[in-house]
């Protein structure tokens, strides 16, 4: 989960995580996937949190320390950077302001609501 709050992660990759995480699970409980043991028991038995909401978390939170940042600190300004020439065609990538910003709507937070650390933390916890 290491530098998890800057990856830009697709729809393949939440996937992917899951089913790892799962089969660590899996692995650690010493049950196989023929007995038929549901991966919500699993994450409970062992106290883990789905590991979406995980990332979502760690986005938040770097998100509000960016926003904490004066304006002229470098990593707010490449925040807003828009990047000079063509682009590719067909649909372009999601960028992760795009996808911070998707898991404020989720979690039903604002820019403000993402500074106040006490209602960010409430209002992600709650879901």
């Amino acid at each position: 989960m290491h530098g998890s709050e800057t990856w830009s992660v697709r729809k393949e990759n939440d996937v992917a995580l899951q089913r790892s995480e799962m089969r660590m699970a899996r692995w650690l409980c010493g049950v196989k996937l023929q007995d038929r043991v549901l991966c919500k028991g699993l994450g409970e038995r062992l106290g883990l949190d789905d590991i979406i909401s995980v990332l979502q978390q760690n986005r938040s939170r770097w998100y509000r320390n960016v926003l904490w940042k004066e304006d002229n600190h470098w990593v707010k300004k490449s925040m807003e950077y828009e990047v000079e020439g063509a682009r590719p065609m067909g649909r372009p990538n999601k960028t992760w302001t795009e996808i911070v910003e998707k898991d404020c709507q989720a979690s039903k937070l604002n820019r403000k609501d993402a500074v106040d650390h006490n209602r960010r933390r409430k209002q992600i916890r709650d879901d």
